[in-house]
């Protein structure tokens, strides 16, 4: 990827905002520290044992069993219900176990939410790498696949589809539900609004899951901020589907 552009030193360490105290994300000893005060690793993980003895022996059967199980009541209740809860649009109660299969978890005090030896963002943007990926390339923008499936087919030993399965066959069976999200962005005359490119908003009350500030991606010196609010909505007419939703009802229908 280094031969299509050049990368800043950015690395992802997003904070989680809950009832307006601020905690390191991912799960690690600054948050425990945070969350418990417990500053070794061993009375955090004591700590978690403890809350996971609450449904030991049972088989989760939903995703509040199967995040209790793995790291307990005061996380699960903090951090993971009211997000899960807004992205979803369901109560995690009714929500399959397997949609978590696990959660990671570090008794390091390490905020960096990636372990790739390699991160950052291109400088310039993405849309010079996807222009210098795209050279002598055909593209053809403003098609729809499905209006004519047949003869694009033909344009290619292999044709790789990317948009909804359902629609893709016609919704024979019926549609599947999906999730989709909205982006409001605000401009606003201050230097730097919240310190952080990424703070994820867990409380149910907060109606958006995240505020992203762009400068804090690039280190822009600008005089003012341009911030972002993410809020999951249900995918209709006038919101484009983003990922399915994987309760049973659905997954059965995707079979």
């Amino acid at each position: 990827i280094n031969k299509f552009a050049e990368f800043n030193r950015f690395t992802n360490s997003p904070l989680a905002n809950y009832r307006g105290k601020l905690y390191n994300l991912p799960f690690n000893m600054n948050t425990f520290y945070q969350l418990w005060g417990t500053a070794r690793p061993e009375e955090a993980k004591l700590r978690i044992e403890s809350q996971r003895k609450e449904v030991e022996g049972k088989l989760p059967t939903n995703l509040e069993e199967q995040a209790v199980s793995l790291v307990g009541r005061d996380v699960y209740e903090i951090f993971i219900k009211g997000y899960t809860e807004k992205q979803w649009g369901r109560s995690a109660k009714e929500l399959p176990a397997d949609i978590i299969k696990r959660i990671p978890v570090r008794f390091t005090f390490d905020n960096n939410y990636f372990d790739d030896n390699y991160q950052g963002i291109p400088i310039g943007g993405y849309t010079q790498i996807i222009e210098k990926m795209l050279d002598g390339i055909d593209v053809i923008l403003n098609v729809d696949y499905l209006n004519n499936k047949e003869k694009w087919s033909q344009r290619a030993n292999r044709t790789i589809y990317t948009g909804a399965i359902d629609e893709y066959f016609g919704f024979c069976l019926g549609k599947l539900d999906y999730r989709s999200l909205k982006f409001k962005s605000e401009r606003i005359a201050i230097k730097d609004y919240q310190g952080n490119a990424v703070v994820n908003y867990t409380e149910s009350s907060v109606p958006y899951t995240r505020i992203i500030e762009h400068k804090h991606f690039d280190d822009n010196k600008t005089a003012f901020t341009i911030i972002t609010k993410e809020y999951p909505a249900s995918a209709d007419e006038d919101n484009e589907p983003y990922y399915p939703i994987n309760d049973d009802k659905n997954m059965e229908l995707f079979k």
